[in-house]
């Protein structure tokens, strides 16, 4: 495989400047594709030391959103903003804060563990033996060290999960976006992920941006942004926007606001 071009690694922003701003801030999004509108005025922040659930329906518009954080598709209208710096203007002072997982699979299967995060830290223009160290502790981290040199596609599905969201950690990002990383995954596997990614926001400060149409994946004191048809109906404290919708679980919240079918744990 042919190495990257390095990019030289940014310099740390003090851990009290990036507190000081939201995590990630969306003003007033709108997309479409074509005639085809898929996001509406989509505003909410993500703070930091934060755990924010996204939760719709599959076509909600939650991946639209995901790919312009992440400049997979350019801003139409609207801002998006990584600790104050917006994507557009500056975009490498806020990608680097940045970390993302994806919901197809990204790894590459007939490389090893230890390989896939190498590359990857090469992108981010982290030396060899730096990268090497954080490798082995993120390995350590998730319980996979003595599968450091096995081929990732001998790996289960959690397993993939736990080192694709410890790839996206390397570069030291202060901010975490997920895009249903629990799909397909037993119940084991899913509250591993779970409790790892919201161990990462108690013990390192980390924003996150989670993903969903799983019910049971959002907690009484989580931010909830619900996101229907590319709008936004309700957002704050998952206990206040079902205590406003008068509904007594987050299911039936979601029902009401969407007009959706309730559904045991989840949604179609």
């Amino acid at each position: 495989m042919t190495s990257p071009a390095p990019i030289a690694e940014p310099r740390e922003t003090p851990r009290l400047e990036l507190a000081a701003v939201p995590a990630l801030s969306i003003d007033s999004v709108s997309h479409s594709y074509g005639p085809r509108r898929a996001l509406t005025d989509v505003s909410f922040n993500v703070q930091p030391a934060s755990f924010t659930a996204l939760l719709g329906l599959n076509g909600a518009g939650k991946s639209t959103l995901f790919s312009l954080i992440t400049r997979l598709f350019g801003i139409q209208a609207g801002r998006v903003a990584i600790f104050g710096h917006d994507i557009s203007n500056t975009p490498g002072e806020a990608l680097r804060l940045l970390g993302v997982v994806f919901q197809p699979r990204t790894l590459d299967l007939d490389l090893s563990l230890t390989q896939n995060l190498l590359y990857h830290a090469a992108l981010h223009g982290i030396s060899r033996r730096e990268a090497a160290s954080r490798s082995a502790e993120l390995l350590g981290r998730i319980g996979l060290s003595e599968r450091a040199g096995s081929k990732v596609r001998d790996l289960s599905g959690g397993q993939m999960r736990r080192l694709e969201i410890a790839r996206a950690l390397l570069h030291r990002p202060r901010l975490l976006l997920l895009d249903e990383p629990t799909v397909g995954l037993d119940v084991k596997a899913r509250a591993d992920i779970i409790g790892h990614v919201r161990q990462l926001v108690t013990e390192q400060g980390i924003g996150v941006l989670w993903a969903t149409h799983l019910f049971d994946e959002v907690m009484p004191n989580d931010d909830l942004v619900v996101l229907h048809q590319g709008k936004v109906l309700a957002q704050g404290p998952m206990s206040r926007v079902v205590t406003e919708v008068g509904a007594q679980d987050v299911n039936t919240a979601f029902m009401r606001l969407t007009g959706a079918q309730a559904m045991p744990g989840g949604i179609a």
